[in-house]
C-alpha cells in the first residue's frame, strides 16, 4: 500500500518538533479524516528557510508528507518554497494511494500558511 519512502518518513520522521521563536507558523486540518498539521519556519534576512519543524496528528501518509516537505524546503528561499506542489510532495515519496492524496495537499497547504504568516509579520 505505501512505498518504502513513505514508510521511512513515517517511522523515522525528519524535523519533528516546534520552533519557539518561529518566523511563521501554519496550521491546517481535514476534519473528514482527522489529520492536523502545524509547520514552523525560521527564516533569515535573505528570505532563506534556515529551519523548519512540524507537528502532525494523523495517518502514516500525513506524517510522511509533513516530514518530506520539511526536507524539500529547508535551505530554500521563500519564493522557491512557494512553488512546491502537493503533487511534487507525493511524487518525492514515490506516490501515495489515491485515498491518501489529500494528505499531500495538507502538507503543501500548511507550508503555504506558514509562509503567509511569516510574510504578514514581515510587513
Amino acid at each position: 500500500m505505501y512505498t518504502e519512502q513513505v514508510m521511512d518518513h513515517f517511522t523515522n520522521p525528519r524535523n519533528v518538533g516546534e520552533i519557539e521563536d518561529a518566523s511563521g507558523v501554519g496550521e491546517v486540518g481535514n476534519m473528514r479524516c482527522g489529520d492536523i498539521m502545524r509547520i514552523y519556519l525560521k527564516v533569515n534576512d535573505q528570505d532563506v528557510i534556515e529551519d523548519i519543524k512540524f507537528r502532525t496528528f494523523g495517518c502514516a501518509a500525513a506524517i510522511a508528507t509533513s516530514s518530506k516537505i520539511t526536507e524539500l524546503v529547508k535551505g530554500k528561499t521563500i519564493s522557491e518554497a512557494l512553488v512546491i506542489t502537493n503533487k511534487q510532495v507525493a511524487e518525492e515519496l514515490g506516490g501515495l494511494p489515491q485515498p491518501k492524496m489529500h494528505c499531500s495537499n495538507l502538507a503543501a497547504d500548511a507550508l503555504k500558511e506558514a509562509i503567509k504568516d511569516y510574510q504578514s509579520k514581515k510587513k
